[in-house]
């Protein structure tokens, strides 16, 4: 396997006029404008490309592309066509993000930078707290200063951009089986925003840039690596991801029959099936940890993970009175059992009230809303109007063998043909 692959995936975003000119943009012409989300456990990467290719290959590693373009124009810089890409890396692997950045040019070429900008540095959008710590690094190796951007100001942000001017970009996942949901964006507030990365964040929000940290919890995509590596000896997380998809927790976890002889315990509506302790049949065997199989314990781990933030994040629903559970975060990554988990676990406590909804671009809210944040440096409006879809996204990630043959999103239908066109714009 791969030791590292970047999710990279397009899509277009129309510019309004251009009000202002920051020292960002000054050679705008000449650099490709990114932003970057720096995580404990990942880095998620924004940018803009001009290139007309919808696949490419960087250090021998393919990239994955989801290729939806419309025609940009800003006043001042005219950008025609151009392409907003995504891409991901391990923040332990961080110097593969300056390659990268580096050698796709994305800041023009060394030489062009060091001639437009003289003794100043590019300034870059950027969040998360690896913005902080590694802000000497990228500063001494690309020329890079960050204008830092506050984390939940842009998951925020980022997440409704989204969910206000991308078509199908939200959907249910029950029973095998995905449903894009369409959002009035006059009804999208308040809703519950929850977002999986090494830790676990719970944030209601009222509306654009109104918004509160309810709660969270630590149990989260850094236990599931953490503990995953430990046990399992897996090198990476879509390693680890792929494992689990081919193990069975039923061997590690203690389940209702096992205590009850096989039956149910049907006066308190718990199936037999129903996991009455993640990890707690090996309490009862004679056996050490190289007797279970890793993928087994992956298997197991991930849905500890996954039930326990379904049923955190319904239980703040409750207490909030949210009706909208909205899951974001690279932990989730459209894996099939990650996202039937956190929905049974909410379907469950709920009584079939409430469901799970997730997002096509999950990973990278943080990093959008960084983004976006230029619009208030000159960049104008940031807008998804009148998008096209070109190609349907391909996903990396292990899947179940499930109906959904496609993670992400379903083959375009006619009716798909000009999916924005009546898009608000984003102020």
């Amino acid at each position: 396997m791969e030791d590292q692959v970047h999710k990279d995936k397009e899509f277009g975003e129309k510019l309004g006029d251009n009000k202002d000119k920051s020292i960002s943009f000054d050679y705008y012409d000449h650099i490709s404008p990114l932003a970057i989300d720096i995580g404990g456990s990942l880095i998620k990467l924004v940018y803009f490309s001009r290139d007309e290719n919808c696949s490419e290959v960087h250090a021998g590693k393919a990239i994955e592309v989801e290729k939806v373009v419309i025609p940009t124009r800003s006043n001042n810089y005219p950008i025609p066509n151009c392409k907003l890409h995504f891409a991901m890396f391990e923040t332990c692997k961080i110097n593969e993000c300056v390659d990268f950045i580096e050698s796709k040019q994305l800041l023009g070429s060394r030489n062009r930078r060091q001639d437009m900008s003289g003794s100043k540095d590019i300034l870059i959008k950027a969040t998360g707290g690896g913005a902080f710590k590694f802000a000497d690094l990228f500063r001494e190796k690309l020329g890079i200063r960050f204008d830092k951007e506050d984390e939940m100001d842009c998951l925020v942000a980022g997440a409704n951009f989204l969910l206000k001017a991308v078509p199908r970009e939200a959907f249910t996942y029950v029973d095998g089986q995905k449903e894009f949901v369409q959002i009035d964006s006059s009804d999208l507030f308040p809703y519950l925003l929850v977002n999986i990365g090494s830790g676990v964040s719970m944030i209601k929000v009222d509306g654009d840039g109104k918004f509160e940290r309810v709660s969270g919890t630590s149990v989260g995509g850094g236990t599931f690596w953490g503990l995953g590596r430990l046990l399992t000896k897996c090198q990476s997380f879509d390693e680890l991801l792929e494992l689990s998809h081919q193990g069975n927790n039923r061997v590690i976890d203690m389940l209702v029959g096992d205590i009850y002889g096989g039956s149910d315990y049907a006066k308190i509506g718990l199936s037999a099936t129903a996991i009455a302790s993640s990890f707690g049949k090996p309490i009862s065997e004679n056996k050490e940890l190289e007797d279970y199989k890793p993928e087994d314990i992956a298997r197991s781990l991930l849905r500890l993970i996954s039930n326990n933030i379904g049923q955190i994040a319904y239980l703040n629903a409750v207490l909030y009175g949210l009706k909208r559970i909205i899951f974001g975060g690279f932990f989730i990554r459209s894996h099939e059992y990650t996202m039937d988990t956190i929905s049974v676990a909410v379907q469950f406590w709920s009584q079939g009230k409430a469901k799970a909804m997730f997002l096509r671009h999950e990973g990278f809210l943080g990093a959008l809303g960084a983004f976006k944040s230029y619009e208030k440096h000159g960049l104008g409006d940031l807008m998804a109007h009148h998008l096209t879809e070109q190609s349907p996204i391909i996903s990396p990630r292990p899947q179940t063998v499930q109906k959904v043959a496609i993670p992400f999103i379903d083959k375009p239908t006619d009716s798909d043909s000009s999916l924005g066109a009546n898009l608000p714009t984003l102020k």
